[in-house]
């Protein structure tokens, strides 16, 4: 395959992507505001995070890619919905750790927040 046709083919399936997560969102989310309400849910119910319950969902996938690359041909889904799925909750991890970095970090910056004193401010 050329780059040309793997471009086109690329933008595709991208386009899939985003209409899997889209339609997963509605499905298991169900909140509009929060991406990750399903693996909040799951994870608080079985005490462990968020990022440890979305790993279940993407390993389950893994090991569906893993028959399918090792000759097993009947399965409940076609291979390239379990790749596209892994697509998914490969970006929701990303979307993740940005999140959790983007906690430490608001929460450094605030740490390191010092008031600006004011001119009537006097020092005691």
């Amino acid at each position: 395959m050329n780059k040309q046709i793997f471009d086109m083919k690329f933008k595709s399936i991208m386009e899939k992507v985003k209409q899997t997560r889209d339609a997963g969102q509605r499905e298991y989310a169900h909140d509009i505001n929060n991406v990750f309400a399903n693996f909040e849910r799951v994870g608080s119910a079985l005490g462990i995070s968020r990022e440890k319950a979305l790993m279940t969902y993407l390993l389950k996938h893994i090991d569906g890619v893993t028959a399918w690359v090792q000759g097993h041909q009947s399965q409940r889904e076609d291979v390239t919905g379990r790749i596209k799925d892994l697509i998914v909750y490969l970006c929701l991890l990303w979307a993740m750790v940005d999140d959790d970095q983007s906690d430490t970090e608001m929460s450094t910056f605030q740490k390191n927040l010092r008031p600006i004193p004011s001119p009537d401010d006097k020092e005691v």
